[in-house]
């Protein structure tokens, strides 16, 4: 059974034909940052960056509370810093008021690779909102603002949404 947004649209009205035309930049996203090298998450697995995006985020965290972060198993998050932190990209210590409990966080080489990984994709939607009309990117911009606003999530960067705003 294919996925096809006309038939989402169809059963579930407006809503449905956003949902589905969502999921369709999504999974053209999906399959732009796996299509080269500028993309990739190499030498990282996409498991591994999500773990960098939650320390980015945290400052912070002990195992625990990644994985709950990640919805996943502590001994395969366990297994994933191990792996991180052999490379240099987290940093692990122990706490100072519990000495049993490890703290994890993004070392400098973790935020430069993630610096240098948003740079890489940045480029990417740059060349394809230059295809766009100014229109066309500053409803995206307000698209994308409303389902941020409805995931209740606020943007570190939204000077960067404010500046495609103003300059479509």
């Amino acid at each position: 059974m294919s996925w096809r947004p006309e038939e989402t649209a169809r059963r579930n009205g407006a809503e449905g034909s956003a949902a589905g035309a969502a999921l369709e930049v999504l999974e053209l996203l999906e399959v732009l940052w796996s299509q080269g090298e500028t993309v990739s998450t190499a030498p990282l697995s996409s498991s591994q960056v999500r773990v960098l995006y939650v320390l980015e985020r945290e400052g912070v965290v002990n195992l625990r509370t990644l994985a709950e972060k990640l919805d996943s198993m502590p001994s395969s998050v366990s297994r994933m810093c191990d792996r991180l932190r052999a490379v240099g990209f987290i940093d692990r210590g122990h706490n100072p008021c519990d000495r049993r409990e490890l703290e994890l966080r993004l070392s400098r080489r973790g935020a430069g690779y993630l610096r240098a990984f948003r740079s890489r994709r940045e480029e990417v939607l740059r060349e394809l909102l230059g295809k766009m009309t100014p229109t066309e990117q500053a409803m995206l911009v307000r698209g994308l603002s409303g389902i941020r606003t409805a995931a209740g999530v606020g943007s570190p960067r939204e000077e960067t949404s404010a500046g495609v705003t103003e300059s479509a």
